[in-house]
């Protein structure tokens, strides 16, 4: 059973047992909408990592307000290899496309280093905010870069870091009408 809001009706689509009961009585709050208010409430909120669609239901159903999908989990569910920078921008939005497809909680999506310069970290906001992301996750690190939790990372300059936090604003502020997505960095 999925639901979203108050069901004023209910629809009922009977495949023989079991019955599924779908029903949506408005478009569901923007997702980043959504996120600035889950984040202005001043609550905590525990947010679990997502890797695919179905881990990401699964999180939903399980009650939680929202979900990060983890650049560490990801690159390993696809390419059964740590997080080191070898999987690619399309790749990680194209799971983040069918992450947001699935659910109606927000999900912030980690966006490595933007993967690249600060021209392809723009083009990664924007792509994961017509993905579905409520939020992107930046990294300081500098390319090629390791998972966050290993040791040996290395971090760009100061001034490089605030460029890269001017390009994610710029392209947000670039997005067409009706697109958001807030910056972690």
């Amino acid at each position: 059973i999925f639901s979203f809001g108050k069901p004023p009706t209910i629809s009922l689509l009977s495949l023989g047992p079991p019955t599924i009961v779908v029903y949506c009585d408005s478009q569901p709050m923007a997702m980043a909408a959504q996120l600035r208010s889950l984040l202005r409430s001043g609550k905590l909120a525990v947010m679990p990592c997502c890797y695919d669609a179905l881990s990401a239901k699964l999180i939903e159903a399980s009650g939680f307000p929202l979900t990060f999908m983890s650049g560490f989990s990801t690159a390993a569910a696809l390419l059964a290899m740590p997080d080191t920078g070898l999987a690619t921008y399309t790749e990680f939005a194209e799971v983040g496309q069918r992450i947001c497809g699935a659910v109606r909680i927000p999900v912030i999506g980690d966006g490595d280093t933007g993967f690249g310069n600060v021209i392809n970290l723009k083009r990664t906001v924007s792509g994961y905010a017509r993905a579905g992301f409520a939020g992107i996750m930046l990294e300081d690190q500098a390319f090629p870069k390791r998972c966050g939790h290993t040791p040996g990372k290395q971090v760009v300059s100061r001034e490089e870091a605030l460029a890269r936090v001017r390009a994610a604003v710029d392209a947000r502020s670039e997005l067409p009408s009706g697109q958001d997505i807030l910056i972690f960095a």
